[in-house]
């Protein structure tokens, strides 16, 4: 299953809201679709289907990547469900959004793909980089690098900066002092439904 391209506020009507993929609003309040506005009974199996989902969605990754972020997660001696969000979290396309670098983290991803961002001096181009603590993040050298972050951190997805990194909005420099704490996770999600998900695949 590849990444999602298609209409975000149809995913945003039907999983609820995911700030890492979009900052619009949708104007109706229930799913799309012919069925909609029906009420529907949703079986546990659905009910976990689609707290994976919005992982997948607001994260921005692959079926594959997912389960191999699940896989990583049960290695550590601490919550699965728990790791597996420090592991998203800590991308470096999505350290990049919570630095208010870009609005989304599609839009983090471009970014970083198209080599406007550093991790300690050097070009990173791998969004699915893991930052840890002692990572400084910047912006590449370039005026065309310059202006696109700018312009982005005139309008940044979420208003607030978790405490694990810090911002120097004038040298556009980041820094990443520890690892993402569970409340400063943005996204409302049940990640032990995701694990449940998961236990039978994995």
């Amino acid at each position: 299953m590849s990444r999602y391209r298609g209409p975000r506020l149809r995913v945003v009507r039907r999983l609820g809201d995911l700030p890492g993929l979009t900052r619009k609003t949708p104007r109706r309040a229930y799913p799309p679709g012919q069925h909609g506005q029906g009420r529907r009974k949703r079986s546990e199996y659905a009910i976990r289907l689609e707290e994976k989902q919005k992982l997948r969605y607001n994260y921005g990754v692959t079926e594959k990547q997912l389960l191999r972020y699940v896989r990583q997660a049960r290695r550590r001696t601490s919550s699965t469900g728990q790791a597996l969000l420090q592991l998203l979290e800590m991308r470096l396309d999505n350290t990049v959004f919570r630095l208010g670098m870009a609005g989304t983290v599609p839009g983090a991803r471009q970014l970083v793909n198209h080599g406007h961002v550093t991790v300690n001096g050097r070009v990173v181009d791998i969004a699915s980089y893991q930052c840890r603590p002692g990572d400084v993040i910047g912006v590449r050298d370039r005026a065309q690098s310059k202006r696109l972050v700018t312009q982005n951190l005139d309008f940044p997805g979420l208003a607030n900066l978790p405490s694990h990194l810090e911002f120097d909005k004038n040298a556009l420099v980041g820094k990443v002092n520890g690892v993402v704490e569970r409340e400063w996770v943005a996204l409302q999600i049940n990640e032990l439904l995701v694990v449940e998900y998961y236990s039978r695949k994995a």
